[in-house]
């Protein structure tokens, strides 16, 4: 299993928590840190709505310029999270190639009973 996200973000903290405190193994990748590669986006895009992905209530997401928030779509998400990863909804995480994004404990819950 795979958590992805920034290592200051309140949502990843309470996720590496919630893991921790139920014994859950993971290895983090943090997104400043380590990157973030097209093929993992897109493997993510598979199974998850691009918008469910691309956090709009962001500091990124307001500092974009209006043009480019107008022709994001499906096709140039990929390229957009790449150059700007901290418009990611975080945490991602990968169980197995199913992708929770966000945080909420009933949802790890369900997962990891």
């Amino acid at each position: 299993m795979i958590l992805y996200g920034i290592s200051n973000c309140d949502s990843v903290k309470k996720a590496k928590n919630w893991l921790d405190t139920h014994n859950i193994g993971y290895s983090f990748h943090d997104f400043r840190k380590d990157g973030l590669e097209a093929n993992i986006i897109s493997g993510w895009l598979k199974t998850v709505a691009w918008d469910k992905i691309l956090n709009k209530r962001s500091t990124s997401w307001r500092n974009l310029d209006a043009s480019i928030q107008e022709a994001i779509n499906e096709t140039n998400v990929v390229d957009l999270l790449i150059e700007n990863p901290t418009l990611i909804k975080r945490p991602v995480m990968d169980v197995n190639d199913i992708i929770i994004i966000g945080f909420n404990s009933d949802t790890y819950q369900g997962i990891f009973n």
